[in-house]
């Protein structure tokens, strides 16, 4: 190990999480995020509307919100890219413009997306396609001071970690770098640390934090399931990881957009993670 001991216990990450899978309401998102002892939050959505749909009054009103409970931005959790690959490139470009405008406003550094369906087609026929868009959003970001991370996620042409690599590599850009989501590893047949870490660890900066089973592909809390978490916690500790590490459970409901857990529900993935975190000897808040 290169971190040990001591070392390895004075580590500290930014604790985060998807403050919609507690409530439609921000005021209760944030209420729960610091009755969890985090110091950040992730926001995909407010009073039941998408992060990239709200408006600048509702902007300001959540920015607002967030500075009363003290909490700070990890990252704007968009649904860049969760669309078919055959719209225009434009389309997700322009979209992506109101992300930044959310990331701007409420001061996070990081921008969640993804890399496009392709139903009905071989990810061979869609890969320029998606390299051609991923390459127009990096090049949208640059200079913003904020940076894109793609989300490995199923059903998307970075499912599995051999095309995450691919998109990341040929689209070099500074502005676009690796989330990494064991869950989504593991739904789609893949030993999340044994099959990709080493291959992706150089581009991930973003930590999101939930498990999932090989068995039927259900979330689980963290530790609890096949996605390798507490392995890969000991090798980003070894790393000198010291980003940000969100909680997005998706333990009560997932859907294509997102996922809900409810209040008790984060509750019991925040104290999963925990006795990881204690167990890998790194500190979280």
């Amino acid at each position: 190990m290169s971190i040990q001991g001591s070392q390895a216990a004075a580590l500290r990450w930014d604790l985060s999480g998807f403050g919609d899978e507690i409530d439609d309401d921000p005021r209760v998102q944030a209420a729960v995020m610091r009755a969890l002892g985090a110091s950040h939050i992730e926001v995909r959505s407010a009073w039941g509307t998408n992060i990239v749909d709200l408006s600048e009054e509702q902007l300001a009103a959540l920015k607002g919100v967030l500075d009363e409970a003290g909490l700070n931005v990890s990252a704007i959790a968009s649904p860049i890219g969760k669309v078919d690959v055959e719209l225009p490139v434009e389309h997700e470009v322009e979209r992506l413009g109101r992300a930044l405008r959310a990331a701007e406003v409420l001061g996070a550094p990081y921008i969640r997306i993804f890399s496009f369906f392709y139903e009905g087609k071989a990810p061979e026929q869609v890969r320029d396609a998606v390299i051609e868009r991923m390459t127009a959003l990096a090049r949208r970001a640059e200079g913003t001071g904020v940076t894109l991370v793609h989300e490995n996620e199923k059903d998307i042409f970075g499912d599995i970690p051999s095309r995450v690599a691919d998109i990341v590599t040929s689209v070099d850009s500074p502005a676009l770098k690796l989330a990494w989501d064991p869950a989504n590893f593991v739904q789609v047949g893949v030993k999340p640390f044994t099959d990709g870490y080493e291959l992706l660890r150089p581009h991930v900066v973003y930590l999101q934090v939930k498990d999932a089973l090989f068995a039927d592909g259900s979330v689980v809390p963290a530790g609890e399931g096949d996605g390798e978490v507490l392995r890969t916690v000991e090798a980003l500790r070894d790393s000198g990881y010291t980003g940000f590490a969100s909680l997005e459970p998706h333990l009560a409901e997932a859907f294509s957009l997102g996922g809900f857990s409810g209040p008790y529900a984060f509750g019991v993935a925040a104290r999963a993670f925990a006795k990881v975190l204690e167990a890998a000897g790194v500190e979280a808040g």
